[in-house]
């Protein structure tokens, strides 16, 4: 029995399989995005934390490994948000994704040249705005997802969004293999989008040490939610920098978020009034506190230090739950492979269920 994971997911983006890599700062770069794209799935190339000159080269080296499309993740408020935009259309980009204050502006001149735009988001409401503001499909994250994540179970949140919308939803948080991916074409999802199950895999750029501490963790209810980083909720596998944030005071907190706007400022390139015109911008739209400005350099600096130096210990570790379930790194192609051979299996043994 031929059964096709052909969805409308896979026909908007023009991939193989109904299948995501999400752009996670400083591990989803050229090569692990290439990887994924070469083995049938979509990836996503991390804009946020990437130095702006470096962006353009990111792009280049991507299209370089890889004849398939791909895709550029960036938050529309960052300082050079328009810069990334005209990048992507300069270089044909397939796609972009993008999660907080979204830009109705950018949004439309990204759709008039064709690319596909497909927000994350948590919450049923904002599902809704994002079609409403022109999103063509969007990416649904339940709480059980890695980094910042809301508190609705992915089952939940996705039959919510599916039931509200006609265009592609996309299912994230909790999927690693073929039965996840069945479970998200049941619910009524086109295809599911996967974090940290690319984060351990072979391509992945993740320093060994980082690597053994993920493997290491077999416990899904220590991957925990937090607030200690960056004032908002973020999944992470409990480590010793999360430890000492929790038991510190606020003055600890408060000199770690100028330590890191600093080290922020440095890496990119951007002035102290950029960066607080950012900031003012996430305020101005509701979605931060001003504690939480202050802190906002707090996440991209401190996964630094386990992604790129290799020093889990001083990092975060952006984990979903799904993490503890993990035991190999196997490649991109392997993986992918692996999870249709799987899919198809389970599908074939529904219908004959079915019959």
């Amino acid at each position: 029995m031929s059964i096709s994971l052909t969805t409308r997911l896979t026909e908007m983006l023009g991939c193989r399989y109904p299948i995501i890599q999400t752009a996670m700062g400083w591990v989803a770069d050229p090569r692990l995005v290439a990887a994924s794209c070469n083995a049938g799935a979509f990836g996503f190339l991390a804009g946020a934390t990437i130095e702006p000159h470096l962006m353009e080269r990111a792009i280049l080296d991507t299209q370089a490994l890889t004849a398939q499309p791909f895709g550029v993740n960036f938050h529309m408020y960052q300082a050079n948000a328009g810069e990334i935009v005209e990048l992507v259309l300069r270089h044909n980009v397939k796609a972009v994704s993008y999660s907080r204050s979204p830009g109705k502006q950018m949004i439309s001149r990204l759709k008039d040249a064709g690319v596909v735009c497909i927000p994350t988001v948590g919450a049923l409401k904002h599902a809704i705005k994002a079609v409403e503001m022109g999103a063509d499909a969007v990416t649904v994250q339940g709480g059980e997802g890695g980094g910042h994540t809301g508190s609705v179970p992915t089952s939940l949140l996705l039959s919510q969004v599916v039931d509200a919308l006609s265009v592609p939803v996309v299912a994230a948080g909790g999927f690693k293999d073929g039965r996840g991916l069945v479970s998200a074409l049941a619910y009524g999802g086109e295809g599911i989008a996967m974090g940290t199950r690319f984060l351990m895999t072979r391509e992945s750029p993740v320093p060994a040490a980082t690597l053994a501490r993920y493997l290491a963790e077999k416990d899904p209810a220590a991957i925990i939610i937090s607030r200690a980083i960056d004032g908002m909720p973020q999944r992470m596998i409990r480590n010793e920098l999360l430890d000492r944030l929790e038991r510190s005071g606020g003055m600890a907190r408060l000199l770690l978020a100028l330590k890191s706007a600093l080290a922020y400022r440095k890496l990119s390139g951007l002035s102290l009034g950029q960066l607080l015109g950012s900031a003012l911008t996430m305020r101005g739209n509701g979605e931060v506190t001003a504690a939480q400005t202050l802190m906002a350099a707090n996440a991209p600096m401190v996964i630094q230090k386990a992604m790129v130096e290799g020093r889990p210990e001083l990092g975060v570790l952006p984990a979903g739950q799904v993490a503890a379930t993990i035991d190999s790194l196997p490649s991109c192609e392997e993986l992918i492979q692996q999870i249709v051979e799987q899919a198809h299996l389970r599908l074939a043994d529904l219908c004959r269920r079915a019959s």
